[in-house]
C-alpha cells in the first residue's frame, strides 16, 4: 500500500499495480486501445492493458497507426489499428500537466475518426483539469520507485555507494588489501543517478578516497560531498560496529537532506531511527519511515515480553506426578 508523510509522498511498483487494479471501474467500458506516454507511462499503460486484455501502443506508434505485438492471447494477428475507435492515452503521473499538453498537441491532428480520452494513474490535485480521468490523487512533493534516481530529490539526498551505485565486494575482495584495491578500481556499477547527489555517505575508509573518487569520476557520478570513515583499518571499523549509526548521524546533521538511499535493510532501519527521516532500502525495494521503525520495535519488544511471560508461567506451573 502507499505510504507517505507530510513532507514526501512515495509510491512503489506494487502501489502502482494495486492502484490500477482497484480502480479498473473508472476506465470507460468502451475503451478498445491503450496508448502509453513514454517512458514511465508505458509501464502503467502496459499494466492496464494486461488487466483489461486490451491492445497497447505508444504515442509514436499511434501516430504511425501501429499496435504493439500482444501475443496470441489477445489475438495479435487479427488486431487492426483502424478498428480501434475508443482510445485512452495514459501516463503514470501528472504534476503540472505540461507533458500531457505536449501529447495532446502531437495527437490533435491525427486519426480524427477516433475518440481520445486522456488519463493518469497519480494526479496532482492542483492540476485536475488537465486530464479526463485519474485513478488516485497524489499530492506534491512526491517520488516514485521507478523515478527515484531520475528525480531532483537526489540533489537533497544522501546516498550509499556499495550496494547502491556499485555491487558490494565479495568476502574475498573485502580484504583491506590488494583484492580490495582491485575491487575499488573495477567495481561493477548498479544504479545511476541523473542528478547531482547531495552527499555520498559510505563506510569505506578515508584512506581509499583516491580510488573511490577516481571510480566515481569514470562513472560520471557528480556529487557535492563524499563522507568516509576515518578508521585506519577495516578491523577497527568492524570493532566499532556502528555502520548505520554513523550514516544516521550524518543524515541527521544535514538539515537540507530529505532522503537517504541505502542498500542494507538493517542499516536503513538504524538510519531512519537515528535521523528521524525517510530511508529507501535498495535491497528490499522498500521505503522506511521513522514512525514505521518505531512501531516495529515496539511490536518486537511486546512479542518478546509475551514470550518471556509465557515461558515463565510454564516454568512456574506446579508439577503433577502420577
Amino acid at each position: 500500500m502507499a505510504v507517505g508523510n507530510e513532507h514526501l509522498n512515495y509510491r512503489s511498483f506494487n502501489d502502482l499495480n494495486y492502484t490500477i487494479v482497484k480502480n479498473l471501474h473508472k476506465i470507460p467500458s468502451d475503451i478498445d486501445l491503450i496508448v502509453g506516454v513514454p517512458r514511465s507511462g508505458l509501464m502503467a499503460a502496459n499494466l492496464l492493458a494486461l488487466h483489461l486484455h486490451l491492445p497497447l501502443t505508444d504515442v509514436q506508434g499511434y501516430l504511425e497507426g501501429k499496435i504493439l505485438p500482444s501475443g496470441w492471447r489477445v489475438g495479435d494477428s487479427s488486431i487492426k489499428f483502424s478498428s480501434k475507435k475508443k482510445v485512452l492515452v495514459l501516463d503514470d503521473s501528472l504534476a503540472t500537466g505540461r507533458a500531457m499538453e505536449e501529447v495532446r498537441e502531437k495527437l490533435s491532428n491525427s486519426c480524427k475518426e477516433k475518440s481520445i480520452q486522456y488519463g493518469v494513474v497519480y494526479m496532482n490535485p492542483e492540476a485536475k483539469d488537465q486530464v479526463d480521468l485519474f485513478l488516485e490523487k497524489c499530492s506534491m512533493p512526491r517520488i516514485f520507485e521507478w523515478n527515484m534516481m531520475n528525480h531532483r530529490i537526489i540533489n537533497k539526498s544522501c546516498v550509499d555507494i556499495d550496494g547502491v551505485l556499485c555491487k558490494d565486494p565479495t568476502p574475498e575482495e573485502n580484504d583491506d588489501g590488494e583484492n580490495y584495491l582491485k575491487f575499488l578500481k573495477n567495481a561493477k556499477p548498479l544504479l545511476r543517478a541523473n542528478y547531482r547527489i547531495h552527499a555520498l555517505v559510505t563506510n569505506r575508509l578515508e584512506k581509499y578516497r583516491p580510488e573511490t573518487e577516481e571510480w566515481l569520476a569514470r562513472q560520471g557520478i557528480s556529487y557535492d560531498e563524499l563522507i568516509m570513515r576515518d578508521f585506519k583499518t577495516q578491523e577497527e571499523r568492524r570493532a566499532a560496529n556502528n555502520y548505520g549509526l554513523f550514516k544516521g548521524k550524518v543524515f541527521s546533521a544535514k538539515s537540507g537532506a530529505r532522503l537517504f538511499i541505502e542498500s542494507s535493510i538493517s542499516q536503513a532501519k538504524v538510519i531512519a531511527k537515528t535521523a528521524g527521516k525517510p530511508v529507501y532500502c535498495v535491497d528490499q525495494r522498500k521505503m522506511l519511515w521513522p514512525s514505521d521503525v518505531s512501531v516495529a520495535k515496539r511490536k518486537a519488544r511486546s512479542l518478546k515480553s509475551r514470550i518471556s511471560n509465557k515461558f515463565r508461567q510454564i516454568i512456574e506451573m506446579p508439577q503433577v506426578y502420577l
